[in-house]
């Protein structure tokens, strides 16, 4: 029979066999695409693998404190030595480590693009097999762990304040100084992680090394369990979010593999939104709820009128009285009893910004779009002043009336930063003084933005997301791990803007800092740490490495 013409009981029949056929194919390439997912998991594992056993080998580049005839079996790991025939050659490294980085992070989009295939037990699984990996690392690139444990023993071993004191100033025999590099920079960290480090003094410097390594693995987990938790409240995908945040290679490799402490402020700042979440507060608002409320404000009879009869009522002189009595039973309903899951949130958000001062940003966000629940800022308000007054009488028994020197460090340029890059654009050679002041007044006013947007949207989640990508993109000195300090908010938040933005910065952020990355730019010609600005700035930075 002609294919074109079927009479009506070929069509019948065919209708019968069609939808087995159909169901079969949908069958097979699902199961591709499940491989697909599942490969890409093994894929970003057995990299992470990789360049920690390269790292492990012999001094390198992939490890930034080792250095001809140095490396200490403590610091190289378990792993140290495994591929004695590995290469020499600096240009074929550097390869190996981009080739690596790269198709970590091609597998990292591959398994975000197919992640509803994913069972929640291989994500969870490919997540602690990268852990697991990057803590049996030595110090990776880029590498700020021994700069912690000397900032500790200055003052603990020899009675030196970080905060007043540069490290070229401690004894130089000390076996931590020869391991850290800042040597010409106080202190800029926070004073509880300047506290933490004190307390792993006693472990000397190889066991303070593989307990800060111990203690930010466990962190991480735990930011990736809470950020699991939350999107089972908010009825996100929890395997998306966790496979976003848990396998990013960027974090991976310079910022777990680096054993940097913006760890430990993330799993703060996701404490206090978990918290707040559990509490109910509206911090990821929904479109659909708020058009309701909305609604029923603007029904005769509902609160927007209620409201402004009892302000006529309040207004009249006979009511005074009564009126002061029903704000003082107001208040007094605003702090008591104590809400311990908003007070919480308020010590977690005061914790992260005493951590590291990065995380104070998206307080004023959270406050703002929480202003429609009076009690909740006021419980928030309560814990924040109970952990400011702690932190603050730690910070003045530790370290007197001295602050983190922030102040030199927001003065240093990394070249690819977006500050650098447009002052290159704009024929100025670099960031300057008058851009540098220009991007921090446009980054108060992106705050201001976000706080508008989130207090309209109730969503503190997704402004603080936008308000922590003008963050990274104003910094002069913007390193690759930064992009953790997103990751958590773009895998809460509603916007898939927001998460292909996050997408989009690891993308920029692995590009910079490849190493082979460097290669291509000479040959393309461009060099813009060779501009009369981008020398100085370069200067700067040795000025204070010395």
């Amino acid at each position: 029979m002609n294919a074109t013409f079927r009479g009506p009981a070929a069509t019948r029949a065919l209708a019968i066999k069609d939808p087995p056929t159909h169901a079969r194919a949908g069958e097979e390439a699902e199961s591709r695409e499940r491989v697909l997912a599942v490969g890409a998991l093994v894929a970003i594992v057995v990299c992470a693998a990789i360049v920690v056993v390269f790292a492990a080998d012999r001094p390198s580049l992939f490890s930034a404190t080792t250095r001809t005839g140095f490396f200490p079996h403590w610091m190289a790991g378990p792993l140290g030595g495994l591929l004695p025939g590995l290469t020499r050659s600096p240009t074929a490294l550097k390869y190996l480590f981009t080739g690596a980085i790269v198709v970590m992070y091609a597998s990292y989009l591959l398994a975000l693009r197919y992640v509803p295939l994913l069972r929640a037990r291989w994500a969870i699984g490919a997540v602690l097999a990268a852990h697991a990996c990057l803590f049996l690392a030595p110090p990776l690139a880029l590498t700020d762990v021994f700069n912690y444990v000397n900032y500790g023993r200055m003052e603990v071993v020899h009675h030196l304040n970080p905060y007043t004191t540069i490290p070229i100033l401690e004894p130089h025999g000390d076996p931590s100084y020869y391991l850290s590099n800042w040597h010409q920079l106080l202190s800029p960290y926070g004073p509880l992680f300047t506290l933490m480090t004190f307390a792993l003094v006693p472990l000397g410097v190889a066991g303070s090394f593989w307990a800060i390594k111990a203690i930010l693995a466990a962190v991480s987990l735990g930011t990736i369990f809470l950020v699991w938790k939350c999107a089972r409240i908010l009825g996100r995908d929890p395997v998306a979010a966790i496979v976003l945040v848990g396998l990013n290679p960027i974090v991976l490799v310079w910022g777990l593999g680096g054993d940097h402490n913006d760890f430990l402020m993330v799993l703060c700042i996701m404490l206090g939104f978990y918290l707040l979440l559990r509490a109910g507060a509206w911090v990821a608002g929904d479109r659909s709820e708020i058009d309701q409320q909305a609604a029923e404000d603007r029904r005769p009879g509902g609160s927007r009128q209620s409201v402004g009869s009892r302000q006529t009522a309040v207004d009249s002189p006979a009511a005074q009285p009564a009126a002061r009595g029903e704000w003082r039973e107001t208040l007094l309903g605003w702090l008591w009893p104590l809400a311990p899951l908003e007070l919480g949130a308020g010590v977690a958000f005061v914790t992260a910004a005493a951590i590291k001062a990065s995380g104070a940003i998206l307080i004023p966000v959270v406050l703002v779009v929480l202003l429609r629940s009076p009690r909740r800022v006021v419980q928030i308000g309560l814990g924040m002043v109970v952990a400011g007054a702690a932190v603050a009488a730690a910070s003045l028994f530790a370290f007197g009336l001295h602050v983190p020197d922030l102040s030199t460090q927001s003065k240093l340029v990394t070249s690819l930063s977006a500050p650098n890059l447009l002052g290159l654009a704009l024929g100025s050679g670099g960031e300057t003084e008058g851009l540098r002041t220009v991007l921090s007044v446009v980054l108060i006013l992106v705050v201001l933005c976000c706080c508008a947007l989130g207090w309209r949207r109730r969503d503190a989640i997704t402004a603080s997301g936008w308000v922590t990508v003008a963050l990274v993109l104003t910094l002069g000195w913007v390193l690759p791990w930064y992009v953790l300090w997103l990751l958590p908010l773009a895998a809460l938040s509603s916007s898939r803007r927001l998460r292909t933005t996050a997408l989009v910065l690891g993308v920029y952020l692995t590009v910079a800092w490849s190493p082979a990355s460097g290669i291509l730019w000479g040959k393309l010609g461009f060099h813009p740490e060779k501009t009369s600005l981008g020398r100085l700035h370069q200067r700067y930075v040795k000025e204070l490495l010395n």
